[in-house]
């Protein structure tokens, strides 16, 4: 056997503008006030100080704290000297209750800082409607949002911008006919660090029945980060699938998760994944630097059951097999060459190959039609001087290795994801073997290794 580097396909991800970021809900309620209980409280001025520094800071702040102001000084003059005020046993009068001022609120504050991209962004009002509202950055682009159907509140629809100021416009009508501007603005947050994400599967691709999708940070992410970053995937399919995350163990490369059906994918499959992580606090690791999302094709079902016992190699389409080749794989009386059994899956393939084994006397040796099925050194490949050996002994580093036209007949027909069932050795496929050992792994397992499933 022999290493050689990875092979991936890489993933076209959306990049979300970095003009665009958004911040933490904050919700003020409105108070309704019992007629006595106002009066005692505008007698010490309590009310009016807490709704102006409160509710109304957002926009306009002048203007709405003075109209909450004159608000609450009518109700406390109806309460003065000469009113009707009820006794304190009568609780059932029609007019107990004042009217609520009414309050324009805005999440977040005007002059916030630190806003993180996906936290709510809104500002709503107790009465009227809300026109022309805009949500905008200091070159003029507009955040997309909406307006819900009763025109009090206005919601930020989509991700904001890294280290970017946002200004609000538009205005507030109330139902006299008072027109209230709307201003303010708040920043997002810098990040001190961004953490790259990528996905396997590019967009557009035909991927094989076993193909696995497989997310990859440079960075190592904590357990809460690992189950708030799985919380935002999703996966679609055209054909009912049962599907699962997991996170395989950190590499030196970083942190990385993968999604795989219970039982192979359904030939013929569409498949939507998508990464919305563009925003999302992963904690140490940073903040994402974009989205990533795919949709692609399982092509044709095509299985290759490879039995080292009998020496040969069964290309099975579609539930019907339609090649058999004379193989020849690891020789067993060396542990280190001995071909794994398990589930592999085709990883890539390439016409020529510079092969390299030095404790086995060689390097760069060219081989030709080869097919990677682990990252541990193993392929299915063209190898002439084994060609005696094929189809009745095993004599191999560890590759399955078949004839030139043989091999070169099922590099044709090979594509990323067929799965590869090796048989018959006696050393087992495992996480020491590479990258992708996912069909190793019992379903059992697999559910477990989700973050959601370790966090509950």
């Amino acid at each position: 056997m022999h290493h050689m580097s990875r092979s991936w396909e890489r993933s076209r991800g959306r990049h979300r503008p970095g003009r665009r970021s958004g911040p933490r809900s904050l919700r003020h309620r409105s108070i309704t006030l019992h007629r006595r209980t106002l009066a005692k409280l505008l007698a010490v001025g309590v009310v009016v100080a807490a709704l102006a520094a409160g509710g109304a800071t957002a926009f306009a702040s002048d203007s709405v704290r003075d109209a909450i102001a004159s608000n609450l000084s009518g109700v406390g003059k109806g309460l003065g000297a000469g009113s009707d005020s009820p006794s304190d046993g009568d609780s059932s009068s029609g007019d107990e209750q004042a009217d609520v001022p009414p309050v324009l609120t805005a999440s977040p504050l005007a002059g916030a800082t630190g806003v993180k991209p996906r936290d709510a962004v809104r500002t709503t009002v107790t009465s009227g409607e809300l026109r022309d509202v805009a949500l905008t950055n200091t070159d003029g682009d507009a955040v997309k949002g909406e307006l819900a159907p009763d025109g009090r509140t206005w919601s930020v629809s989509e991700p904001l911008g890294y280290d970017a100021t946002y200004r609000w416009s538009g205005s507030w009508v109330r139902p006299d006919g008072t027109v209230t501007p709307l201003t303010g603005q708040f920043g997002t947050v810098d990040p001190a660090r961004t953490a790259r994400a990528s996905m396997n599967i590019r967009d557009g691709a035909t991927v094989g029945v076993g193909a696995p999708v497989i997310i990859t940070f440079d960075r190592d992410l904590s357990a809460k980060a690992k189950a708030d970053v799985e919380r935002a995937l999703s996966v679609r399919t055209s054909k009912q699938v049962e599907g699962a995350w997991a996170w395989l163990p950190d590499t030196a490369d970083g942190s990385r998760v993968h999604y795989r059906p219970r039982t192979y994918w359904p030939a013929n499959t569409t498949v939507t994944v998508d990464a919305p992580l563009y925003g999302l606090d992963l904690g140490d690791a940073g903040y994402p630097a974009k989205d990533l999302s795919s949709t692609f094709t399982v092509g044709r079902s095509q299985i290759v059951k490879a039995d080292a016992q009998s020496h040969q190699l069964v290309v099975v389409r579609d539930g019907k097999t339609v090649s058999t080749y004379d193989a020849s794989y690891g020789k067993e009386s060396d542990p280190r060459r001995v071909t794994r059994s398990g589930t592999h899956v085709v990883m890539s393939k390439s016409q020529k190959v510079l092969m390299t084994n030095r404790d086995y006397g060689y390097v760069d040796l060219p081989q030709y039609w080869a097919v990677r099925i682990s990252n541990n050194g193993e392929f299915i490949h063209a190898n002439p001087a084994s060609t005696s050996s094929q189809g009745n002994s095993n004599v191999t580093h560890g590759c399955v290795n078949l004839s030139t036209k043989n091999a070169r007949a099922y590099f044709d027909t090979a594509i990323f994801g067929d799965p590869v069932e090796v048989t018959g050795t006696t050393e087992k496929l495992s996480a020491a073997d590479g990258d992708i050992y996912d069909w190793a792994i019992t379903w059992a397992d697999w559910k477990s290794m989700s973050a959601l499933a370790r966090a509950s």
